[in-house]
């Protein structure tokens, strides 16, 4: 999915570039949208350009729910096989569970996340696990 066609398939604002980019390998983007202090989670739209991708992390005492909503991505868990991800695919990471989730090589990539307890940031995807997806 080229620049275009995302503008023309995202359903909420892509938002600012992200402060959270020290935590991600290229560029991405971020549109907060429900941050309540009073609810336990947090919303907001994640947008990724062309082959970025988030670092390595988990969710410390809570978890994350991705809702897909336009290009292709990938995620995955620590151990296990990278997925494809396409608009309308849903992901739940529980509690603890290390795993990574960006853009393919050739497509923008826009996710709502659904985000409770803390982000404990850990290593870069390496370019050689990237690539060999």
């Amino acid at each position: 999915m080229n620049k275009k066609e995302l503008e023309n398939a995202l359903i909420f604002p892509q938002g600012e570039k992200n402060p959270y980019g020290a935590y991600f390998t290229g560029q991405s983007y971020l549109e907060g949208m429900i941050a309540d202090k009073d609810l336990p989670f947090g919303v907001g739209n994640v947008t990724f350009e062309p082959g970025c991708r988030n670092h390595w992390h988990i969710h410390k005492d809570g978890y994350q729910v991705l809702l897909v909503t336009a290009g292709e991505g990938w995620y995955q868990e620590e151990g296990k096989e990278a997925q494809l991800l396409h608009a309308g695919d849903t992901i739940v990471t529980h509690a603890g569970v290390k795993h990574w989730h960006g853009a393919t090589k050739d497509s923008w990539f826009s996710h709502v996340a659904i985000t409770a307890g803390e982000a404990v940031w850990l290593e870069e995807v390496s370019d050689e696990q990237y690539e060999n997806l």
